[in-house]
């Protein structure tokens, strides 16, 4: 019913800067909350940074500082401009969106297929 459709990852070297983007689509009143959570090799998924309707932002404090999160809620795109990047950026990385159904405003988290980035030092 919602799709998310990610893009943006890669390789980059230390130091380096990449943006990702998340489009979320479907028949839904509308979408709430748009973050971005990683997954390394071996560890647990980990919130990155999230993004209210509003505009309010909260920030995993590994990130603070370097990546910065913003939303067009016209085009109901999340993007994540990570700068200064590290080698334990390293991971899969997950938009994670909230839609609210047509009938009731019921939320429910949806995740997109993930998108690899690779930090090489």
């Amino acid at each position: 019913q919602v799709q998310l459709v990610e893009s943006g990852g890669g390789t980059v070297q230390v130091g380096g800067s990449l943006r990702l983007s998340c489009a979320a689509s479907g028949r839904v009143f509308g979408f709430n909350d748009m973050g971005w959570y990683r997954q390394a090799p071996g560890k647990q998924r980990e919130l990155v940074a999230v993004i209210t309707r509003s505009g309010s932002t909260n920030y995993a404090d590994s990130v603070k500082g370097r990546f910065t999160i913003s939303r067009d809620n016209a085009k109901n795109t999340v993007y994540l401009q990570m700068n200064s990047l590290k080698p334990e950026d390293t991971a899969v990385y997950y938009c994670n969106v909230e839609s609210l159904s047509l009938i009731g405003r019921v939320g429910s988290y949806n995740w997109g297929q993930g998108t690899q980035v690779t930090v090489s030092s």
